[in-house]
């Protein structure tokens, strides 16, 4: 599956509203989580001490809701390539959501909308609705509004 190609910011604000498409599945394993954890410190049972996981609230570990997020910037790129711009910079988000969660062994894709695109000083500054699922869940594990600001 290839990236969708918008060049430039006209072509960006003529897909308003659009669903630009899905990237391809990845898996979650252990080894991410672990390594999630020891890089942001955040060593919760829940995601860590699979044994313990095993008799908790989901049956087994969970990623962290912070490392679904972080997949973003390696999935949003499978998804859309943004051209026409010298660069562009992750401006932030406005809202973030975790409904549920995204067990280890797992496999997750990200969805992108493309909800605004606005004129800046320089260039345009969209925000995408970026929804993360996991194969055959009925819910979405994150669903985020992420800002991304590109400069001519």
């Amino acid at each position: 599956m290839s990236a969708r190609t918008i060049n430039g910011a006209d072509e960006m604000k003529a897909l308003v509203g659009e669903h630009l498409g899905y990237s391809p599945y990845v898996d979650i394993t252990q080894e991410q989580v672990n390594l999630f954890a020891e890089a942001t410190g955040d060593h919760q049972w829940i995601h860590v001490d699979v044994e313990k996981a095993k008799a908790g609230p989901f049956g087994g570990p969970i990623a962290h809701g912070y490392l679904t997020l972080s997949l973003g910037p390696a999935l949003y790129p499978q998804v859309v390539s943004i051209t026409g711009f010298s660069m562009g910079v992750n401006y932030g988000a406005n809202k973030i959501r975790f409904p549920a969660p995204v067990m280890v062994g797992s496999k997750l894709r990200l969805g992108v909308k493309l909800l605004a695109v606005d004129d800046i000083p320089g260039g345009v500054q969209s925000t995408m609705e970026f929804t993360f699922e996991c194969e055959g869940a009925a819910k979405p594990s994150c669903v985020a509004e992420v800002v991304y600001r590109s400069y001519e």
